[in-house]
């Protein structure tokens, strides 16, 4: 299993991964690290714990943030359907009416 040295507010934490994993890794802690430096510029130098804390808050604020802008786009997309689906029975049935009514006047 590969080792990963993962920078985060100038130290280095060894991760374990799975094997191809590790530059997606790095890119995770590039990330957090990016979190925390913007979270020192605001709070300043809290401890490395309160900071590695707050980092993951704002991070899960961004990744719910995410999801439930996804479930209104997927909720949009699953009513457009609907309504077509709708719309496609409207216009079957109109064309079936027709069709009797044309087919009554071929008869008359």
């Amino acid at each position: 299993m590969p080792l990963v040295n993962a920078m985060v507010n100038g130290r280095a934490y060894t991760i374990a991964c799975d094997e191809g994993e590790e530059e997606h890794l790095r890119e995770l802690a590039s990330y957090v690290d990016g979190k925390v430096r913007e979270l020192l510029g605001s709070v300043g130098q809290v401890g490395d714990t309160r900071l590695m804390l707050m980092a993951a808050i704002l991070i899960t604020d961004e990744y719910m943030h995410a999801m439930d802008k996804l479930k209104t786009q997927t909720q949009s997309l699953s009513d457009a359907a609907n309504a077509e689906t709708i719309a496609v029975e409207a216009l079957e049935a109109a064309a079936k009416r027709v069709e009797d009514i044309a087919a009554s006047l071929g008869r008359a």
